[in-house]
């Protein structure tokens, strides 16, 4: 079974960074467009920012200029840098992997941006 697993979640403080990572088992994720996605409570999932296999990003305008996603194929990895941390950045923030009409998603990773 394809597994995601975020990491680096935590309690930062406003202006703060943070860097999250995803890794994966039993899936080479270098083929694949790879995102980032976040969910408040109460709130519908949505878009961060999303890499694909030759790297072009895309991001939302709410973080654009403050995160970076990335990916180190070598690790199987992607990551997610967060700078200039805002309060309205706290959320819960999955990984997605889409196969088509498939989304795959990881168990997600708590960020919480308060003083």
């Amino acid at each position: 079974q394809v597994q995601l697993v975020e990491s680096g979640g935590g309690l930062v403080q406003p202006g703060g960074s943070l860097r999250l990572s995803c890794a994966a088992s039993r899936v080479i994720l270098s083929p694949y467009t790879m995102g980032w996605y976040r969910q408040a409570p109460g709130k519908q999932r949505d878009l961060v920012a999303t890499i694909t296999s030759g790297g072009t990003t895309k991001y939302a305008n709410s973080v654009k200029g403050r995160f970076t996603i990335s990916r180190d194929n070598a690790k199987n990895t992607v990551s997610l840098q967060m700078n200039s941390l805002k309060p309205e950045d706290t959320a819960v923030y999955y990984c997605n992997r889409r196969v088509g009409p498939v989304d795959y998603w990881g168990q997600g990773t708590q960020v919480t941006v308060s003083s």
